[in-house]
């Protein structure tokens, strides 16, 4: 007989657990994201003092402080977790599919602060840059970062912002949104049936092993191997790929032998797979693999040591259009590999362990996140650390040696973005298999109405995300160019060097325009899965995840490598460091002008719409998850109503 007040306990306990959870995912990802700033701080000066030792003593400054931020959010995530599992246990008791449940509103909360992170961080730091630039290197020919330009503090500010809080907390949301995935979708396996508990905590053993893994493979960096010349710097950094992903393989396969047992059931639409344990140590490697892939194409295609960035470097001879023209065919090219990469281990995981094996494939990816942390927060420590030397008036000497660092540092923050897409676009579709389960949904038509709707809308919305955050960035650089102009045109001895500018009100113009303009992004993203949820129901939103997960991935890539070799093309006629980049040289030279209009239009690309679209396509989908029983018992009311 229907029983009211049993029904009502569990759902009304779900809700409380979940709203618990979120806080917490919430919170940490905060607290992750202001101590690596924190960090970053720190590290800036003492990165630029060290380097008056050599390029060597700097790279370790700069890298040992991204690493501690890549433990600390690691760390962080994790513990926080598995204390929250532990805690919500005491009540669930044997109900494990109630408490893992309960527990992804840890993702949703992760997800929903990086989403602030990324975009207003975004908006902030690019608003200050474009100004920064357009004003102070295209027309009045002055130095990156010279203190007579009062966007310089705003632009160096805004590298914490958003590429070390921002970056760091998208990693936290995806690493989050997985482990729920992975949890949820073991908890109606025969892990949750016959309530084996150190099998079901088998996402969480895996991240434990990458931080172990990680933590050795920093010694690489900083103690087996001294840096003693400038072009040591970028095989530095990808040996540090190259080995987390040797040794994380390793123990990939001792925890899959000691943790899992022989064989196991998983249960996925209504139907159960027999997974034997070697599958699915496949399913975690082949993610972990395709991570690597996307990190080396990644750096192809963003670095200014190989022929596609010294091809759009060479454009620049005949102008800012070629150069353009140029770079957005890069970005569109480089997207090629990475997608059949990330689609061959879709294909791998889900034949061997289904919607279960997609969702640990993604934590494979992401198993190593303390090493890209860290090989991506070093990008932004060693550019402020030439802005601090230009600041300080040190030698050129120094000056060139931050800016050694700070080249590798845009192929390794390019390298990190695409790591983050690949694992956004795994993690997407395990919480899509998620919430298709959750949702009772038995197959998912696209030749439905209802579906191919959503599936219509859904590749659209990465486009209206993207025009919504790039406006942001322009309407906000607006502002910062006229104040720059005004001042520059306005105080007497600015740019002789006798007067200070004004730089709070550059501050001003970047915290209130980040403040302002992420809001309606935001709300878009939040939105969308309850307006549709609600009003067209479970299987239109379907649609709406998918279209959103495809068109989302490919955007995100594209703009995040043609901005980065936008950025590496201009730092490669800079430097001035062959014949072929002597030619097109020096700085203030038309070809440079070009690289600078060309590096001005990709800093919003890759900084805050591509980096952005994953949290769109993440966030959507857990939150699409975490509502799904309502949804299904709710949604759909346009579709009631208009049968």
């Amino acid at each position: 007989m229907y029983d009211k007040t049993k029904l009502c306990k569990p759902a009304l306990a779900t809700a409380v657990f979940s709203t618990i959870s979120f806080l917490l995912g919430a919170f940490t990802s905060v607290v992750s994201g202001f101590l690596g700033m924190k960090i970053a701080t720190y590290a800036n000066a003492r990165t630029t003092l060290e380097a008056r030792k050599g390029v060597g003593k700097a790279f370790i400054t700069a890298f040992r402080s991204g690493a501690v931020m890549g433990f600390l959010l690691a760390a962080n995530g994790l513990l926080v977790l598995y204390i929250s599992i532990n805690l919500f246990k005491l009540y669930y008791g044997d109900d494990w599919e109630g408490l893992f449940e309960a527990i992804t509103g840890y993702g949703l909360g992760g997800s929903s602060m990086a989403l602030f992170g990324r975009v207003g961080g975004g908006i902030y730091t690019k608003a200050a840059d474009v100004g920064a630039d357009l004003v102070g290197k295209v027309e009045r020919n002055i130095p990156e970062d010279d203190p007579r330009n009062p966007a310089v503090i705003a632009d160096n500010v805004g590298d914490n912002v958003g590429d070390i809080a921002g970056m760091g907390s998208d990693l936290f949301g995806s690493y989050a949104e997985s482990s729920c995935a992975a949890l949820i979708v073991a908890s109606i396996s025969s892990f949750g049936i016959n309530h084996e508990w150190t099998a079901m905590l088998y996402p969480l053993i895996i991240s434990s092993v990458g931080i172990l893994v990680c933590l050795i493979t920093t010694l690489f960096a900083t103690d087996f191997f001294e840096i003693k010349a400038v072009n040591q710097i970028e095989p530095a950094l990808k040996r540090q790929l190259i080995i987390s992903t040797i040794l994380m393989t390793v123990g990939i396969a001792l925890v899959s032998w000691i943790a899992l047992p022989s064989s196991f059931t998983i249960f996925n639409f209504g139907t159960q797979k027999d997974v034997k344990n070697w599958q699915l140590f496949l399913c975690v490697g082949v993610g972990l693999w395709a991570g690597l892939i996307i990190g080396f194409v990644t750096e192809y295609y963003t670095s200014n040591a190989y022929s596609p960035v010294q091809d759009v470097a060479d454009s620049c001879r005949t102008g800012a259009a070629t150069n353009v023209i140029f770079g957005l065919a890069l970005g569109y090219k480089s997207v090629i590999i990475p997608i059949f990469a990330i689609a061959l281990s879709i294909f791998v995981s889900f034949s061997f362990a289904a919607m279960y094996g997609i969702a640990v494939a993604a934590l494979g990816m992401l198993s190593t996140i303390a090493t890209g942390l860290a090989i991506d927060a070093y990008g932004p420590i060693s550019d402020n650390a030439g802005g601090i030397a230009e600041m300080a008036g040190m030698s050129h000497r120094i000056r060139e040696r931050t800016d050694a660092l700070d080249a590798a540092g845009n192929t390794t923050a390019a390298i990190g973005k695409g790591f983050a897409i690949g694992s956004a676009a795994l993690v997407s579709l395990a919480l899509f298999g998620a919430f298709v389960s959750r949702a009772a949904i038995t197959t998912v038509d696209v030749l439905t109405p209802k579906v191919f709707i959503g599936l219509i809308v859904g590749a659209m919305l990465p486009y209206w995300f993207s025009a919504m955050t790039m406006k942001s960035v322009g309407s906000a650089a607006l502002k910062m160019v006229e104040e720059v102009r005004r001042q520059f045109n306005t105080i007497p001895g600015l740019m002789e060097g006798t007067a200070k500018p004004d730089y709070a009100t550059c501050v001003k113009i970047s915290t209130d325009a980040s403040i302002k303009e992420m809001i309606p992004p935001g709300a878009l993203v939040m939105l969308t899965p309850l307006i549709v949820g609600i009003f067209f129901g479970v299987e239109t939103l379907s649609g709406v995840l998918a279209g959103s997960l495809v068109s989302g991935v490919q955007i995100a890539i594209s703009a995040s490598n043609t901005g980065g070799a936008w950025d590496n093309a201009k730092k490669y006629i800079e430097a001035g460091a062959s014949e072929h980049a002597r030619t097109l040289g020096p700085k203030g030279s038309d070809a440079h002008k070009a690289a600078v209009i060309g590096d001005t239009i990709g800093d919003p690309l890759k900084d805050t719409s591509g980096p952005s679209l994953n949290i769109l396509i993440k966030l959507m989908a857990v939150e699409s998850l975490v509502f799904a029983p309502f949804f299904a018992t709710h949604g759909g009311l346009l579709f009631k109503i208009f049968g």
